[in-house]
């Protein structure tokens, strides 16, 4: 069998595992290692790449970043640290029309920099939010539509998991893709915002303002939001500055993390046993993924398949923005059928080495890493809110029983909108992900 062939029936074969939902690591590791196996013909080879692989990935000291952010995550879910960023908000912004849905994309995304989980974020600032507006009379659409949408922040907003994730298969700096994504995150926001403002504006009965509050409560709740801004700003600044490694940083946001859950009161031994048990398991799938992945580029790479299509695309006559916008594409057709680790698992290894050979607004290398690592960040993201998967919707909608699917579903479509723009706006202008690593 010809090595591109061969390849693109691993890959094609690994993909169709997946739809079938079979677990991503499962899926990939069983594909790579029949491909390694097809290719090389000895099983004692195979078993001892295996051995050697497994100890330097597991061994790898940058990789502790993970449960680190996660346990973060596990904290503030159970600390009560999302209804402290929603009080305050929604105490400032409340009274407005639509003034809670506003609060919720906010509070979502001060939410999602302690998180890092897009899942997380939308099915903590459900139990919050979802309530509150359903008690004021919002519209089912805007209100499941704006948990959902603003869930996506998480896998954008510093510290996020993803992003450590394509730090890690391409080698990037994990401090400089945080700071990269900081302006492409405040354009995710405002845009969110934005839509909630323009839905009420169309629809006034959508998003009915509140009672105004009192000034002694929007401080009361500023005080306690307080330790949250703390801690995004110890972690993201001491990491740029080069105070610590990504890894020192992640210890001290866990750190600071419990230590305010547990003043809170909000944490009890029950909780904390959760926090740990949730960590661990998600801390297991993320490097089962990654031994699986590692697996199946092994026999990508064996195919040579990846640099024959690096070739092939760059060699075809085709722009550089062209082959960059039918990547993009694939990431949307991609994410409204898989999620969103898995998207980026089996996409990145094979996209990295194209954009690394493309003339692109004549950037440097480092800056085209930086910049696809935001631009595909940003277009996966999409996959969580899209339909028929969209696991934030799905999530939200659960919380919301007696919302339709299809309600939701038309609900997040505005929202939708907005990213697309969003990311038309970062694809055409390469500076705004840029811009603070190249000031700074």
């Amino acid at each position: 069998m010809e090595p591109m062939t061969l390849g693109l029936l691993i890959l094609g074969i690994t993909v169709l595992l997946i739809l079938l939902r079979i677990p991503v690591g499962t899926a990939m590791f069983i594909c790579g290692a029949a491909g390694f196996l097809y290719v090389i013909g000895s099983v004692e080879v195979w078993l001892a790449w295996v051995k050697n692989v497994t100890y330097a990935r597991l061994s790898n000291f940058d990789l502790i970043v993970i449960p680190m952010f996660i346990m973060m995550g596990q904290f503030a879910t159970h600390g009560g640290l999302s209804r402290a960023l929603f009080r305050f908000v929604n105490a400032v912004l409340g009274r407005f029309r639509g003034g809670v849905a506003v609060a919720t994309i906010g509070a979502c995304a001060g939410f999602a920099s302690v998180c890092g989980s897009s899942l997380a974020t939308a099915a903590t600032m459900g139990q919050v939010a979802l309530p509150e507006m359903r008690q004021r009379g919002y519209s089912p659409g805007l209100a499941t539509g704006a948990v959902a949408a603003g869930g996506t922040l998480g896998i954008l907003i510093p510290p996020s998991v993803p992003l450590v994730i394509y730090a890690i298969l391409t080698g990037e700096s994990i401090g400089k893709l945080f700071i990269a994504a900081i302006v492409p995150a405040i354009i995710a926001v405002v845009g969110y915002m934005l839509v909630v403002l323009l839905v009420v504006s169309r629809n006034p009965n959508a998003g009915p303002a509140g009672v105004p509050a009192a000034l002694g409560e929007i401080l009361r709740s500023l005080i306690g939001v307080l330790p949250v801004g703390v801690v995004f700003l110890v972690v993201i600044l001491s990491i740029y500055r080069g105070w610590a490694s990504p890894t020192e940083a992640s210890a001290v946001g866990v750190f600071a993390c419990g230590l305010i859950a547990a003043l809170s009161g909000e944490l009890r031994l029950a909780g904390f046993v959760q926090c740990m048990l949730g960590t661990a398991e998600a801390t297991v799938m993320i490097l089962v993924i990654l031994l699986g992945a590692d697996m199946l580029n092994a026999a990508l790479a064996l195919t040579n398949m990846t640099h024959q299509i690096a070739d092939i695309i760059v060699n075809s006559g085709v722009t550089p923005i062209m082959i960059i916008l039918g990547m993009l594409l694939i990431y949307i057709v991609l994410g409204c059928v898989m999620e969103s680790m898995a998207i980026i698992m089996l996409t990145v290894p094979l996209f990295f080495p194209i954009v690394m050979q493309l003339d692109l607004f004549g950037m440097s290398p480092q800056e085209k890493s930086l910049w696809f690592g935001i631009l595909a960040m940003t277009v996966v993201e999409i996959g969580l809110i899209t339909p028929p998967v969209g696991m934030n919707v799905f999530v939200v909608n659960k919380m919301a029983m007696d919302v339709s699917m299809m309600e939701t579903y038309r609900g997040v479509v505005p929202f939708l909108i907005s990213d697309l723009l969003r990311i038309a706006l970062l694809l055409m202008v390469p500076a705004l992900s840029l811009m603070l690593v190249t000031t700074m």
